[in-house]
């Protein structure tokens, strides 16, 4: 698994990387989809991995045209989705970080590399907290604060920013194509996580975070790009 040199920062994604709550956002999901009345299975949930909250809403939503939703009744579903999500986080603790994640975090900080998440979740503090794993990070990119949801760049760029790193020397770790294409356009080296092939444009690829570890050797990446020098800037103005 070749990385970037110099390599300064890693960034994660949450779901998919170091924990699943993904079934439990489907749980969530099916049961407010069902109570209007739409459909809602496994292949559909698969188009909400990477997105937020409201986009999510929106492409459900969007499986009955003929209905017309106001923003307040908008609001007001996401928030009963986001409840019931809440309360299936019940049970979820540091059992629950998926394999090798925190072998790969101790790994980062043993390397004396930075750390941040780039979650578009808005519960990704409590999500960390229940698994036990907040204080391994430098910075958690607070996601109610973007403008823009993945595959724009923004919370990548947010978080290298904050790190005060150059974006061509993190690394970026994610599991859906929204963030793998976020990764890329901020100007960063991209490692996939899953199914191989499943991700166009990643640099490497994990079936899981296990022997990540064994990866943080000295490779070679391109330099920073005046492309990424323009990204940063406008990120970090609009922030």
């Amino acid at each position: 698994m070749p990385r970037p040199d110099p390599c300064r920062a890693v960034i994660f994604d949450l779901d998919g990387v170091l924990t699943d709550t993904a079934h439990l956002h489907f749980l969530a999901w099916r049961a407010l989809a069902e109570s209007l009345g739409l459909p809602f299975d496994e292949a559909f949930n698969e188009r909400l991995k990477g997105v937020d909250r409201m986009g999510s809403l929106a492409l459900i939503l969007a499986q009955d045209p003929s209905r017309s939703w106001r923003e307040a009744e908008k609001l007001t579903l996401a928030a009963r989705k986001n409840a019931h999500y809440q309360r299936l986080l019940g049970g979820l603790g540091p059992g629950d970080l998926l394999p090798g994640a925190a072998d790969a975090l101790a790994a980062c900080r043993a390397a004396g590399l930075r750390i941040a998440l780039a979650s578009v979740s808005h519960n990704a503090p409590t999500v960390l907290q229940r698994l036990g794993i907040t204080d391994r990070f430098d910075h958690v990119v607070d996601a109610r604060t973007l403008h823009r949801s993945k595959p724009d760049p923004e919370i990548f760029l947010r978080a290298a920013a904050a790190l005060g790193v150059p974006p061509a020397e993190c690394i970026g770790v994610e599991d859906a194509q929204a963030g793998i294409d976020a990764i890329k356009a901020a100007g960063m080296y991209a490692i996939g996580v899953g199914a191989e092939g499943a991700l166009r444009g990643a640099d490497a690829w994990m079936a899981d975070l296990r022997g990540f570890e064994s990866g943080l050797g000295a490779h070679t990446l391109p330099a920073p790009t005046a492309l990424s020098a323009a990204l940063v800037a406008r990120t970090v103005a609009s922030a």
